[in-house]
Order: structure tokens, then C-alpha cells, then sequence
């Protein structure tokens, strides 16, 4: 008992004192852009000293490369795809069971801050989980007796800052200089991106919105010492997944998910943690984590229902003996796609279930970036090739392999490479069998949502006994392989008496492209009869690629025409983009969604591009 007290010391009132817990969350920077992780352009003074007094972790991931899927992550300890939130701002409903890891902390008498940004993901008042959450919350307000938790975002570096207007706001305030620090002629360029003047400006910029971004770190913690607080608080930073230059943001490539990780434990709580303060650690750790981890500093076990690991505190439990990091990436914005990933922190596996579709663009939002914008106008024009060329072009590999340690900036795909072969396949297995452990809702296209999880959410619906969850993972991989040889098992698919095993078998029908021919009878006899919208808008899809004929393409606009559900309205402006028919969608359709104020804000987006005659 003499031991327990000493390391952590019980107050006069005999409540066990417990650490406040202080996160300070930064928008859209990559571990690749700080100082204290090898950038040696980097002008991070505060984040770099601050490395020097934490734990470094070397391999922290986004689960997700964008924002709301990773909060719901963090937030539910759970993987977003379990949940059903793997969808850019989708507000699905998630079951009771999961609880906000901030309930946990304020059942125990902690005091909750947010300040300010939520987005969570998930149907609800984000703000109703905080004691406060908004620009005003401070943990300064708490009352005298209750521990803090309390999340400050640093938006400065988000990637909005890149756009030309906002560049030119944040140099009229000071917060970046009106010239660049670094001359664009001469910093470094990584080589995943085309040497382009817009791109060596874009860095160069971007650079300088770090350093203002690690002034505001420091302010926060110049604020905590001022507090008298320093001593008696965990400090996190982090940052909330990887970007926004280009195939940063939205991409499964550590530009996208390695982020940089600092924790800071005081001396007073040094035994909460296994690792020296200035100590590089190089176990695997992602946002899953990051809920089990807050609870088990604050003396509480794991909930049955969180996915991750706690990676500090009482209930620390070690790394698996192989660890694997689970990556995904689904709808993001305006635009439809599915790929998941795993890592080792050396080897990255990365799966695309939609293979016709190119690598880039994952958002029309981006393209605001010059950067961007340039990279996409040299391959338009034909100055590109190789690597830098084959991001805008469809179909792509199914799978990529890399070494990041050989090749960090993830451009060599090993997937082809003989020598692989054996780590290739053993990944692919793994993959398959996390996302069925896991019960990826992913397996079920979310235009599909409303019409199987009538008065359920997707999470139950995939979690029930009838939902045939092994085939269906089994046609996902067959119809995203690409591989002729798969046809014969797609086309039984076709006639399966579940809609999303049809789906998969439409679907598999687009990836093999006019060599799918053999199932164009299969694909066009249950249109008739066919009741989901989403396998008919797929099937007509397929059987589009196998004709000259408009019709099929005309048949979709329709669907658009009368879609009552705006996932599938959605869908069907992806796939009338991909087929180059805009010229078929209704007038009135675009006329009437821009007038409906209830439309979610991404249809009603691609109304406004479509009218202004913007897309793709």
C-alpha cells in the first residue's frame, strides 16, 4: 500500500489524485514536415524541444487520412469502419454501446474541455459530450477540486491555408512572412511529386504555416507552465492525419497517416509510462489506441466494446508479437472509393476495392491548392510520365507492396515483385481476415444504408447473423482483383439473393471492363426486377462499358432523376462523372437540388460544379 501511494499520491480528502491530461491537436501535417522527425527544412524550434522532454513515437498513425473518420475513431475507440462512420461526414447513427471516451473521463470527476473543432462522424451533438466545447473552453474554468482533460486544435496548418486567398490573409496578419523563409528554388522536393514551380511554392509556404503553427504550440504550453499546472499534466500533440500538399491528405501512404506523436510525462507521473522522457519508441501505435490509452492513465480499464490498445498507464498492455496497424479510406467529400490498408511500420499493403477508379482526385476540394491544381494540368497537357503520370490515370494495381524503409516515399510497388510473393499473399490474408474481424461496414456501399438498416444502424445490420459476411468479403476481394479468371464466380454473384453480393458482382464487372462481356446477360436480365437502386445504378454501370449505346447511361440519369436517397443520388453523378455523361444528368435535377437546403452540403456541391459545368 506504501508503494501504490507513492506512485500515486492520494490527496488529504483520500480520493487518489490523478493526472490532467492536456492534447494539443494540430490540422493536417504529417510527421515528414517537423524537425524532430528528419526535416531538415523545418523550422519547429517548440515542437522540437518539446520532443526532447516526451516519448517520440516513430510509427503513430491516422487510421484514416482525413479528419471526422479519425475523430470517430479516437473519439469511440473503435475503427470507424465498425462503426460505420468511414464516410466523409456522413452523421450515421452508431449503437448505444459506444460511449464517447469523454463520458468516461467525466464520470470520474474529470473536467472536459474542447476547444473548439468536433466533427465526430456520428449522429449526435458532439458538443453535448464536453463540460464545454467550444473557442472559450479552458481547463482554467474547472472548478478547484476536478482533474482536467482539455483538447486545444490548431487549424493553421489545415489545409485551407494553402489556398491562395487564405495565403494571402495569413501574411497580412503575421502569421506567415510575405515572403517565403525557404527559396522554393532550393528546398527539398520529395520525389513522389512532380518538380513543378507551384509545388516548390507550395512547400515553401506550407513550411512557413508550421512554424506558425509551432508558435501556437508553444503559446498552449507557456500557457500550461503560467497555469502552475505543468508538473501535474500529460501534454499529447499530434496531428490529426497527414497533408495537405499533394498525396498527402486522403491517401494511404505515410503522407497521409504517419503523424507525429509527442507525450510529455512529468516527473510526478513518471510510473504511468514504460519510456524515458526523450526516448524514440519505436512500437506501432494509431488513433484505436488513443481512447484505451486516455482511460488507463486515468486508472481505468478498457470498455469490452474498444478495439485498441492502452499504450500508457496502469492498464498498459505490450504490443501483439506481429502488429499490424489498420488503415481505410472510403467516401471522402463529393467522391466514392474504398481502400484499406496494413502496416508493420516497415512493409504498407494497400488494397483498392475500385480499381477503375484513378488515384487522384479523392476530393474536388483540393484542387483549390495550386499545387494540385498544376499536378493535374501537366498530365492533362502530356508533360508527365511514370509514377507522377499514373496517379490520374484508371484503371490501377489492386495492390501495392512497399518498403518504407528502402523506399520511404512509397513510389516502388512491390506487389509485382517475385520476391515478395510470399509477404504480398500472407498481407492480402491478413487484410481480409481483419476486415471481417473487425465487421467492416465498408463490405456494404453506403448508398445502400437506408434501404437494409430500416430503423437499425449499419453497424447491427452487419453485426447480425444473416448477413453473410464471408461471402461477401470473398467477392470484395474477387471483384476488386481484376483478374478475367474471376468472372465465372462474379457472374453467379450476379444472381445471389443478397443485394450486396450483387453488388460486388456488378462492381467486379466494372474493374475487368469490356473483358467482362461474358456476363453482359447476366448484368442486364434482373434490371427489370432488380429493387436496389445502387445494384442497378452499378449493373448499368458495367453494362455501359460493354456498349456504344447511350442507353444504359441514360437509364442512370434517370435513376438520378428520381433517387429519394442522397447516397444514391450521389452514386449516380460518380458514375455518369466516370462515363463521361454529365450532358445526360436532368437541368432539373441540378435546379432542384441547389434549391433543396435540406440536400447534405456534398450533393449539393456537386449541383453547383455541374451547373457552373466543373466537373470532373
Amino acid at each position: 500500500m506504501l508503494a501504490l501511494t507513492w506512485l500515486f499520491p492520494v490527496p488529504a480528502s483520500g480520493q487518489e489524485e490523478r493526472p490532467n491530461i492536456l492534447w494539443i491537436v494540430s490540422e493536417d501535417n504529417a510527421a515528414q514536415w517537423l524537425g524532430c522527425y528528419g526535416n531538415k527544412d523545418a523550422q519547429t524550434p517548440r515542437l522540437d524541444a518539446l520532443a526532447k522532454q516526451s516519448v517520440l513515437f516513430e510509427h503513430a498513425y491516422a487510421n484514416a487520412p482525413v479528419c471526422a473518420v479519425g475523430r470517430a475513431t479516437v473519439l469511440m475507440g473503435a475503427y470507424a469502419p465498425t462503426l460505420g462512420a468511414q464516410n466523409m461526414r456522413s452523421r450515421h447513427a452508431v449503437p448505444s454501446l459506444y460511449t464517447p471516451y469523454v463520458t468516461y473521463l467525466r464520470q470520474q470527476g474529470y473536467y472536459c474541455t474542447n476547444n473548439a473543432k468536433t466533427d465526430y462522424n456520428i449522429k449526435g451533438n458532439d458538443s453535448a459530450y464536453w463540460d464545454v466545447s467550444s473557442n472559450r473552453a479552458h481547463y482554467k474554468n474547472r472548478p478547484a477540486d476536478k482533474p482536467f482533460f482539455a483538447v486545444f486544435n490548431i487549424e493553421i496548418s489545415h489545409e485551407s491555408n494553402l489556398f491562395p486567398d487564405k495565403v494571402r490573409i495569413n501574411r497580412d496578419k503575421g502569421q506567415t512572412p510575405q515572403t517565403p523563409r525557404l527559396d522554393p528554388k532550393a528546398l527539398f522536393l520529395p520525389p513522389y511529386v512532380p518538380d513543378l514551380p507551384e509545388l516548390r511554392s507550395d512547400w515553401a509556404i506550407y513550411h512557413d504555416t508550421i512554424t506558425a503553427m509551432d508558435r501556437q504550440v508553444g503559446a498552449r504550453l507557456d500557457e500550461l507552465e503560467k497555469s502552475g499546472q505543468a508538473e501535474n499534466t500529460i501534454v499529447f500533440y499530434f496531428s490529426d492525419h497527414g497533408g495537405p500538399t499533394p498525396r498527402g491528405k486522403r491517401y494511404l501512404e505515410n503522407t497521409g497517416v504517419h503523424i507525429p506523436l509527442l507525450v510529455h510525462v512529468p516527473k510526478k507521473w513518471q510510473a504511468l509510462a514504460p519510456f524515458a522522457q526523450g526516448q524514440r519508441v519505436s512500437e506501432l501505435v494509431s488513433f484505436v489506441d488513443f481512447a484505451p490509452t486516455l482511460l488507463s492513465l486515468c486508472g481505468l480499464k478498457k470498455p469490452a466494446q474498444m478495439q485498441g490498445r492502452a499504450f500508457l498507464g496502469r492498464e498498459r498492455v505490450a504490443p501483439a508479437a506481429k502488429p499490424l496497424v489498420f488503415l481505410y479510406a472510403d467516401r471522402f467529400d463529393e467522391l466514392y472509393g474504398m481502400r484499406r490498408g496494413l502496416t508493420d511500420g516497415r512493409y504498407k499493403y494497400i488494397r483498392r476495392f475500385m480499381p477503375h477508379l484513378p488515384s487522384a482526385p479523392y476530393s474536388y476540394y483540393q484542387m483549390t491548392i495550386p499545387s494540385w491544381d498544376a499536378w493535374q494540368k501537366a498530365w492533362q497537357v502530356g508533360k508527365l510520365t511514370g509514377y507522377h503520370k499514373a496517379l490520374w490515370e484508371a484503371p490501377t494495381r489492386t495492390e501495392e507492396l512497399f518498403d518504407t524503409q528502402t523506399d520511404p516515399w512509397e513510389i516502388k510497388n512491390l506487389a509485382g515483385d517475385p520476391t515478395q510473393a510470399t509477404r504480398l499473399a500472407a498481407m492480402r490474408t491478413q487484410l481480409k481476415k481483419t476486415m471481417m474481424e473487425v465487421r467492416d461496414t465498408a463490405l456494404v456501399p453506403e448508398p445502400m444504408y437506408a434501404e437494409l438498416a430500416t430503423g437499425s444502424t449499419i453497424h447491427a445490420y452487419v453485426n447480425s447473423p444473416t448477413f453473410p459476411l464471408a461471402e461477401v468479403a470473398e467477392v470484395a476481394f474477387r471483384a476488386s482483383a481484376r483478374d478475367p479468371k474471376n468472372l465465372p464466380a462474379l457472374t453467379k454473384a450476379l444472381t445471389s439473393p443478397h443485394p450486396v453480393v450483387r453488388y460486388w458482382g456488378a462492381l467486379g464487372c466494372i474493374a475487368l471492363g469490356k473483358q467482362a462481356k461474358a456476363a453482359k446477360e447476366a448484368l442486364a436480365l434482373p434490371l427489370i426486377n432488380e429493387p436496389s437502386p445502387t445494384v442497378r445504378i452499378t449493373s448499368l454501370h458495367a453494362l455501359s462499358l460493354l456498349s456504344t449505346e447511350r442507353d444504359a447511361q441514360e437509364m442512370i440519369a434517370q435513376e438520378l432523376d428520381e433517387a429519394t436517397d442522397e447516397y444514391v443520388a450521389q452514386l449516380a453523378v460518380n458514375t455518369l462523372t466516370q462515363l463521361n455523361a454529365l450532358d445526360t444528368i436532368p437541368q432539373s435535377w441540378i435546379e432542384r437540388t441547389l434549391k433543396d437546403n435540406s440536400a447534405n452540403e456534398y450533393l449539393r456541391r456537386l449541383a453547383t460544379r455541374l451547373s457552373k459545368k466543373k466537373l470532373p
